[in-house]
C-alpha cells in the first residue's frame, strides 16, 4: 500500500500563528477526527529558514505580502521537533513543505513521511532538485501550472526514479468555484497514469460538494487548510475550524463508498438487485399446447411477468428452441438457455473491444482477428488469445489480447523471432521456464526455440513485433494441440 493512498492532509492555517502550544492544540483536535473516520491522515507543517529566507533589506517591511506573517510567526528546528512529536503521538503521518533547501535538510534530519512541495514552489529547480535527493516520498500541488508545466515536472521526478504524487490546485484564496475545473483531474489521471491524482482545496470551508466531486473524480489525496479559533485567533476564508474539517473528512468518506467498486477491478451485482430487476423482467409462456420436440417459435409464446426462477425470460428466447417436455396452454417455459460456439465468440469479441476501447488503443480498419482457441470455444477464456494481425511484411507486427485469467500455452517458433511489448494490463511471461510479471511499457524478446506462454489475472492487452509470420511455425508442448489442424483451434473474423 502506498504512503498516498486515500491520504487526508491537514495543513496548518497562518504557520499555527507562530505557537507551538497553539500548533499542538490543532494537532490534537485533528487527531481526534481521523480517529473518528478511520483515515489515513498526516499533518502538514510549513519550514522556512527565515534569516535567508526573507531578503535583510525586506523583513522589516510590512507593506509586502507575507513577509510581516512569515516574520511574526518564526519557529526554531526544536520548537517544530515538538509538533512532529505531537503529529506521530496522534497516530498521523508528519509532513512539511520546505520553501528552501534549509526546510528540505530539516524533512531528512527529523525523519519526516513526506515531503510536500507547494504551487509557487513547483518549478523551483534548485528546490525539487534537493527534494529529489532525500529519496522521500513526495508531493507536488500544480496550481497556476500549465499542462506542459506539469509535463516538466513530471518527467523532472520520473527521471530521479522518485515516488511521487500530483494535486490539481487553484492557487487562489478563496478559490472562486467558477475556476476550480475539477475535470483537470481526468486529464491528469489519463496523462499520468501511474502516479497519485490528488486535490488541494481552497474553496469556501462549509462547501463540501467540491470534496465530494473531487473524490468522484478519482482523487487520491485530499489536503486543506485548518486551523483553531480562540477569542483572539480568526481564521482565513479558506481556512477550516475543527467542525468543518470533520464534515470535510465525512464527506471524502461518504463520497468514497459511493463511488468505491465493491468488487475488486469489476462492478458488484448483488443479489437484491437481481431480485429487483427479476420481479420486472418478462417471462416467456406458452400460447398454446407444445409437445416434447416441437420446435417452439415466437407465435407458440407470449411474454409476461412475473418471471419465475428457472423459466426463460423473453430475453433468452432464440430461434431455433426444441422443447423438451410438454407444455399445457399459459404454462411457463423452461429450457436451457441457448449457447453455442457463434455465441461464445461473440461475448468474446465484445469482450475484446471494450478493453481496447478502455486502453484508447484505435485499430483504424484494416486488420484479422484471430481466435486462437487450443482447446475449444467453450475453453476458451481459460486457454487461448485474441491475435489481431496488422502487418505481415518482412517484419510482423500484432496485437494480443489476453481475456482476465486466460493463458496461451507453452509453445515455441523454429522460423520467427519475436518481442512483446506491454500496453494495457499485466501479464505474465514464461521463457524457458523463467517467469516474470511484466507492467505496462515493459519489453520481452522470445528467441527462436525459446518455449514460452503467457497469462494475465485482470487481462492484457501486448504489441507483438516479430520477424514474418509463418503458418505452422507454433510448436506446442502439448501433443494434444499439436494433433489439431489449424482450422481445428482457430477461428478468423474479418470484420467485427
Amino acid at each position: 500500500m502506498s504512503i498516498f493512498d486515500n491520504l487526508i492532509i491537514f495543513e496548518m492555517a497562518n504557520s499555527h500563528q507562530g505557537s507551538v502550544e497553539h500548533g499542538i492544540s490543532i494537532i490534537k483536535e485533528m487527531g481526534k477526527i481521523s480517529r473518528k473516520y478511520n483515515v489515513n491522515a498526516a499533518v502538514k507543517l510549513q519550514y522556512r529558514d527565515i534569516d535567508s529566507f526573507v531578503h535583510p533589506d525586506f523583513k522589516e517591511r510590512t507593506d509586502i505580502n507575507h513577509i510581516p506573517r512569515f516574520m511574526s510567526t518564526k519557529l526554531n528546528f526544536e520548537q517544530f521537533c515538538e509538533l512532529i512529536d505531537a503529529i506521530k503521538s496522534e497516530g498521523m503521518i508528519a509532513m512539511s513543505t520546505p520553501f528552501d533547501e534549509t526546510g528540505v535538510n530539516w524533512c531528512v534530519e527529523q525523519g519526516l513521511d513526506v515531503i510536500k512541495i507547494a504551487s509557487c514552489s513547483a518549478m523551483d529547480w534548485p528546490l525539487l532538485e534537493a527534494a529529489a535527493a532525500t529519496g522521500k516520498p513526495l508531493i507536488i500541488s500544480t496550481g497556476g501550472k500549465t499542462i506542459a508545466d506539469i509535463d516538466k515536472i513530471f518527467n523532472f521526478f520520473t527521471h530521479r526514479n522518485c515516488e511521487f504524487a500530483l494535486l490539481h490546485c487553484v492557487a487562489e484564496y478563496p478559490a472562486p468555484m467558477e475556476r476550480l475545473q475539477l475535470d483537470f483531474i481526468d486529464r491528469m489521471k489519463k496523462r499520468y497514469r501511474n502516479i497519485t491524482i490528488g486535490y488541494s482545496g481552497h474553496e469556501n470551508p462549509d462547501d463540501n460538494i467540491v470534496s465530494m466531486l473531487a473524490a468522484a473524480k478519482g482523487a487520491k489525496i485530499h489536503e486543506r487548510h485548518v486551523g483553531l479559533p480562540t477569542e483572539t485567533i480568526t481564521l482565513n476564508t479558506y481556512s477550516m475550524n475543527p467542525s468543518q474539517a470533520d464534515r470535510w473528512v465525512k464527506s471524502i468518506v461518504t463520497a468514497r463508498d459511493i463511488c468505491g467498486l465493491k468488487k475488486e477491478n469489476t462492478k458488484y451485482i448483488s443479489q437484491a438487485e437481481l431480485d429487483s430487476l427479476n420481479s420486472l423482467m418478462r417471462g416467456v409462456y406458452a400460447k398454446k399446447t407444445i409437445a416434447i420436440g416441437d420446435k417452439i417459435t415466437e407465435n407458440d409464446v407470449f411474454f409476461a411477468m412475473p418471471y419465475q426462477e428457472g423459466q426463460l425470460s423473453s430475453g433468452d428466447m432464440y430461434d431455433g428452441l426444441v422443447a423438451t417436455k410438454e407444455y399445457s396452454i399459459n404454462a411457463p417455459i423452461y429450457e436451457k438457455k441457448y449457447t453455442s460456439d457463434i455465441k461464445s465468440a461473440r461475448s468474446v469479441i465484445h469482450d475484446a473491444k471494450g478493453m481496447l476501447f478502455e486502453a484508447g488503443i484505435a485499430l483504424g480498419n484494416d486488420f484479422e482477428v484471430e481466435l486462437s482457441h487450443h482447446y475449444g470455444m467453450k475453453n476458451f477464456r481459460q486457454i487461448g488469445a485474441i491475435i489481431i494481425n496488422i502487418v505481415n511484411r518482412e517484419y510482423c507486427k500484432k496485437l494480443i489480447i489476453v481475456l482476465p485469467g486466460q493463458k496461451h500455452p507453452r509453445h515455441l517458433h523454429k522460423i520467427k523471432e519475436e518481442t512483446f511489448q506491454l500496453l494495457y494490463g499485466d501479464l505474465e511471461v514464461e521463457i524457458n521456464g523463467s517467469k516474470s510479471i511484466m507492467h505496462p511499457g515493459d519489453m520481452k524478446t522470445v528467441l527462436r526455440g525459446q518455449i514460452h506462454s503467457f497469462s494475465s489475472k485482470t487481462g492484457a492487452i501486448f504489441e507483438e513485433i516479430s520477424t514474418t509470420h509463418v503458418k505452422g511455425d507454433s510448436y506446442y508442448q502439448d501433443k494434444e494441440i499439436s494433433k489439431l489442424d489449424l482450422i481445428e483451434r482457430k477461428t478468423i473474423i474479418r470484420e467485427w
